[in-house]
């Protein structure tokens, strides 16, 4: 059911509910209101007939008719009894017409003074009167036909606005929902014009304050990082693929000349090193392209546990000197660390570790000296790892770009590399809530600040 015709029913269904509620207390009021004040004019009515009998003479009808007085103006269908203290009736105004249960009706006057009920379209009020120290029951019952009538009409008419206002309600309800998804409406028209080939655009905000103003603010929040995420995925895609040929094609070329024609056992063997180097670099790159595709997920998927940052950092040595005897790392500890719980974190030690491995290999690598400096400190709430090296530098312009998987610095092409490497490192340090800076000078070198937070 769409959203318009719910609201409409609900619309409805409301007003329903509110007009019968008013419409009955309306009616129940009235009808209150008229008993009450038939009943009222019923009491003034008998108290007059019982002081007119029993006051001008002592209950002789002749004599009260030969006195000269006269009734006040009769009520409908008027019916009066007065009743002496034994029961005996003293006067009746229509011998043809009994109360029903008249006995009980006498008993409950005499016992509560003043009563009111009805006997069919009779309003029936029962009183005491007292005169000459003695004391009369007085039972009068009359018909409001104009009241009733009244009433009847009222009714007529509550249903009629009942039903008006219902239909009005509809009709409102159906053109005020309306108006109110109209934002709405309009945004789905928009979203459906945008597709995977059309992300840069937007939809409509209005005046951002409203709950559908938000809603697109959200939406529109969304797109733009759903735009930022197909256009890294696309130029990811695209790098990964001409990063991976390169080697596969000179490992196919190397092998194609090797089958042209017989060769010697040397020729053979130094074809294989240089196919089996391609190889090393190929696995290095899809190693590297699984991590980074394993840093993009969420944090809370990579396992965490207590690691200390400087035996991670000897562990990193270790690995270099494996690999690149050339290397040189010289690891200090400053004197603001004063406990070993100082340099303990929640990590994830394989993956801090790469983070380190690359960040020294990249030192290394750019440094005419192969020399890279390694500090580790806790100058406040944070630790901080700062790697130095007395490198080529970075184009001031081009540091914030290195984060970017497969962007090389443009004084670095002639270098050897794929250009993951700060873009993993990048991952790895936010996914622990850390952060990394760099600091660099072409010519002069550059100095990578990483801080986590530590245990203690």
């Amino acid at each position: 059911m769409l959203i318009r015709t719910r609201l409409t029913l609900q619309f409805f269904l409301f007003g329903g509910i509110i007009m019968i509620v008013a419409s009955a207390a309306i009616y129940l009021f009235s009808a209150d209101f008229r008993r009450d004040e038939f009943r009222s004019l019923l009491r003034s009515r008998s108290e007059d007939t019982a002081k007119l009998v029993l006051d001008s003479y002592e209950f002789n009808i002749n004599q009260i008719i030969r006195s000269g007085f006269s009734y006040p103006t009769r009520l409908q269908a008027e019916k009066i009894v007065i009743l002496n203290s034994e029961n005996d009736t003293l006067y009746i105004s229509d011998r043809k017409w009994q109360f029903r249960n008249i006995n009980s009706l006498i008993a409950q006057v005499k016992q509560k003074g003043d009563i009111s009920s009805r006997q069919d379209d009779y309003e029936v009020i029962g009183a005491l009167h007292t005169t000459r120290d003695q004391q009369f029951v007085v039972l009068a019952a009359a018909v409001d036909r104009d009241g009733l009538m009244h009433l009847r009409k009222m009714v007529t008419m509550l249903l009629l606005v009942s039903a008006g206002s219902l239909l009005l309600f509809s009709i409102a309800g159906w053109f005020y929902s309306g108006r109110a998804l109209k934002p709405i409406s309009d945004m789905v028209k928009k979203v459906e014009e945008i597709s995977i080939t059309s992300l840069n655009l937007r939809i409509p905000e209005g005046n951002g304050l409203d709950e559908i103003g938000r809603l697109a603010i959200t939406f529109n929040r969304m797109l733009e990082r759903l735009e930022k995420s197909f256009a890294t995925q696309k130029d990811f895609i695209a790098n990964a693929s001409h990063e991976l040929r390169t080697p596969l094609t000179s490992i196919n070329g190397q092998i194609e000349v090797l089958l042209m024609k017989d060769r010697s056992a040397p020729e053979y063997k130094s074809a294989l090193e240089s196919v089996l180097e391609d190889i090393r670099s190929l696995i290095d790159l899809s190693n590297r392209l699984l991590l980074i595709a394993r840093t993009s997920g969420e944090t809370h998927q990579n396992p965490k546990t207590k690691i200390r940052i400087d035996e991670v950092l000897w562990q990193v040595h270790g690995d270099m000197k494996k690999f690149n005897k050339d290397c040189h790392i010289k690891i200090s500890i400053d004197e603001s660390l004063t406990d070993s719980d100082q340099m303990a974190v929640m990590a994830d030690e394989y993956l801090i570790r790469v983070a380190f491995l690359n960040i020294i290999e990249n030192a290394c690598k750019f440094s005419s000296d192969h020399t890279v400096e390694v500090v580790v400190r806790h100058p406040g709430k944070l630790i901080e790892i700062i790697f130095t090296d007395k490198g080529i530098g970075i184009p001031e312009e081009e540091i914030s770009k290195i984060f970017e998987p497969f962007y090389r610095g443009s004084n670095a092409i002639s270098t050897p590399g794929s250009g993951i490497g700060l873009s993993l490192v990048d991952r790895i340090i936010r996914n622990h809530n850390g952060t990394l800076r760099i600091l660099s000078q072409p010519g002069a070198g550059t100095t990578v600040i990483i801080k986590l937070h530590p245990l203690a």
